[in-house]
């Protein structure tokens, strides 16, 4: 009976994807919210919409579709920590700038995304 549980672990592991080789899903649409909130609480005049921030999000996690395999595994992860650390301040936008700057992919060759990253004020 044990030698049955144990293969069958074992045997569905392997079928399993590990989470490292699959693009995270990360909840932007909370920081996309509270972006805008803190646009319009500051008087930002020019702030970005909700629905461009979501576009932008949903542009990047798109690209990363497309990198991501062909990122090493180290570099994943250390920017997949990054990009998720705060559960409520989560971004694409940051998750392809960490992996474009650490594999020295150019990052002005995709369209500026400004999403709800966690670095915009700096762009």
């Amino acid at each position: 009976m044990k030698v049955a549980l144990l293969s069958a672990a074992v045997l569905g592991g392997q079928l399993a994807m590990p989470v490292s080789d699959r693009v995270p899903h990360l909840n932007v649409e909370a920081l996309c919210k509270a972006t805008v909130a803190d646009d319009k609480a500051n008087g930002v005049v020019l702030g970005q919409s909700l629905e461009k921030c979501m576009s932008d999000e949903t542009d990047a996690q798109r690209q990363l579709s497309a990198l991501w395999s062909a990122t090493t595994g180290p570099v994943r992860d250390r920017c997949e920590a990054e990009a998720s650390s705060i559960p409520d301040a989560q971004s694409y936008v940051d998750l392809l700038s960490c992996i474009q700057s650490a594999d020295g992919a150019s990052p002005s060759s995709p369209p500026p995304l400004k999403g709800a990253s966690k670095k915009r004020s700096a762009q």
